[in-house]
């Protein structure tokens, strides 16, 4: 049995990751964190996740839970996540994090604290989406240079990132099997009269509406056709067990930065 503490554990993710963790025998809610002040401190996490009394009290106290023998599950705000890591990586112990929109500087802190501990970072835990991640690589080094690239997403109305960590990452996957640099050829809205689109550009273009849980496409476009990839998420559910599915893999992983695609032996 394996114990995990879930981080975010009041927010929409975190609430479908303890709900999920019911339905793993293999691995046990151990703790529950939130922010300071967040209304659900002291609550007990099964009731806030809608599933029953666990007898895990919601925390603001990392440093209380986040122990060597424990792994954190975290969806939540980069600076949260950070300093749950700083934690996790000075008491030994493991980490999955599905939080989005890490700055540069944060990403590489992230890299150097995954070379005491293991950490799996993936910007969407889905196992579709990262077959997808696989699938766009082939599809862009297929097609070439002569199919323009675009990307759409669209997320519920809550969604604070934009755009989603998933629609950059199909970008980076683009763009490095095209050879391109994303930083000089992305292209995130477009307004007025840019002109015709360069060849090498890569658009990632975002919409925010209702409760859309995730929906993202790559479109490969050429003059007579159209080829697109597209990923439907109905629920959390498919991210959080997704997550637990990369608990089980970092349980025994040395120290290192991991993605989904270690889980699944993509790479």
């Amino acid at each position: 049995m394996t114990d995990v503490v879930v981080a975010g554990a009041a927010g929409r993710m975190g609430c479908r990751v303890v709900a999920c963790l019911g339905d793993s025998p293999d691995l046990r809610l151990a703790g529950a964190l939130e922010a300071p002040g967040h209304p659900a401190i002291g609550r007990d996490a099964g009731e806030v996740a809608g599933i029953g009394r666990l007898s895990v009290a919601i925390t603001a106290d990392p440093a209380a839970l986040l122990t060597r023998e424990r792994i954190l599950i975290e969806f939540s705000i980069p600076e949260a996540t950070l300093e749950h890591l700083r934690v996790v990586a000075g008491a030994g112990g493991r980490a999955v994090i599905g939080t989005t929109g890490f700055t540069a500087p944060q990403r590489e802190e992230i890299g150097r604290l995954a070379q005491k501990v293991p950490i799996l970072v993936s910007p969407n835990m889905s196992v579709g989406v990262n077959l997808a991640f696989k699938l766009l690589a082939q599809m862009a080094q297929t097609l070439g240079d002569e199919y323009d690239v675009e990307i759409t997403e669209v997320h519920h109305r809550f969604k604070k990132d934009a755009p989603s960590g998933t629609a950059l990452r199909m970008a980076e996957v683009i763009a490095e099997a095209l050879g391109r640099d994303l930083g000089r050829v992305a292209v995130y809205g477009r307004q007025g009269t840019p002109g015709e689109r360069k060849r090498d550009e890569i658009a990632i273009l975002s919409g925010r509406s209702g409760d859309v849980v995730g929906e993202h496409t790559a479109s490969f476009g050429n003059l007579g056709e159209r080829l697109e990839l597209t990923h439907r998420a109905h629920s959390r559910d498919t991210f959080a067990r997704g997550a637990l599915r990369a608990a089980r893999f970092i349980a025994g992983a040395p120290p290192g930065l991991y993605s989904m695609q270690d889980v699944l032996a993509l790479k």
